[in-house]
């Protein structure tokens, strides 16, 4: 049985019914800040973005969902940093950053050179301020050689039909002494991937305002090819490749990448 005490300190009807029209403004408010707070983050801290092409294999392969970091790599600095925390860009670090060549498209690179470095490539390899860079994260495939991307800049009068009208007239001008020279305020960026990758060698510097985040870590991967991603694809085209991917959701996973972060 109760006590006497016990029965006062229990709530009546009454008040549980104020207590319950209280609480769903209260409910509905805490939504709305819930969901406030998520848009802020995905808008402004961490954005999805997926991977349509192989030219960071084996770092991130074409299927590949990451989260980007839009905050602390923006090199922002001055007051605000001591409330944020920014940072400079960092020779090895991957970017994200929209396309010089194509409007609309963005781009994850890794950073080679940052502002004053002098850059070389001898048969393939980086050379960076004069000294050969190991870099164990890059592939090589069995394209054929190709004096414009494996040389650069030295056999820049032999010019890839894929480079920018803009970048072939402007690249004589930052080579010095046989080495391409990173001006103030810009990067230049390369895919690991290097045989295959449109990247600083065809397009040219990354400004450093262009810095739009750098990955943190895969949210997802399935098991996809460049064909997934078609440029030109109808909305029915889209939609029916999406309703294929949920169908086979599970199966096409690669389940050792989920959560993986980026090197």
């Amino acid at each position: 049985m109760l006590t006497h005490a016990e029965n006062a300190a229990e709530p009546t009807t009454e008040e549980n019914k104020r207590r319950e029209k209280e609480t769903i403004p209260e409910t509905v408010a805490g939504l709305a800040a819930v969901l406030v707070g998520a848009m802020f983050i995905l808008s402004f801290i961490i954005q999805q973005f997926e991977i349509p092409s192989s030219s960071m294999e084996n770092t991130l392969l074409i299927g590949d969902h990451l989260f980007v970091d839009r905050l602390t790599p923006t090199g922002k600095a001055g007051a605000a940093s001591f409330l944020m925390p920014y940072r400079e860009i960092h020779r090895g670090d991957i970017a994200v950053f929209p396309s010089p060549a194509q409007p609309g498209l963005y781009l994850v690179k890794r950073i080679i050179g940052v502002p004053g470095d002098r850059i070389h490539l001898r048969d393939g390899k980086v050379f960076l301020n004069g000294v050969e860079q190991d870099e164990k994260y890059v592939i090589r495939g069995v394209e054929p050689y190709n004096p414009y991307r494996d040389n650069f800049p030295a056999v820049s009068s032999d010019f890839s039909t894929q480079v920018t009208e803009e970048w072939a007239k402007a690249l004589p001008h930052h080579v010095h002494s046989g080495d391409l020279v990173v001006p103030p305020d810009s990067y230049f960026a390369m895919g690991d991937n290097r045989d295959v990758s449109l990247d600083s060698r065809y397009w040219g510097f990354v400004p450093r305002q262009n810095i739009f985040g750098s990955p943190l870590f895969i949210a997802w991967s399935l098991k996809q090819s460049a064909s997934d991603f078609p440029q030109d694809a109808s909305l029915p085209e889209r939609t029916a490749m999406f309703a294929k991917t949920a169908a086979h959701f599970f199966p096409l996973t690669r389940w050792d990448r989920v959560f993986r972060l980026v090197h």
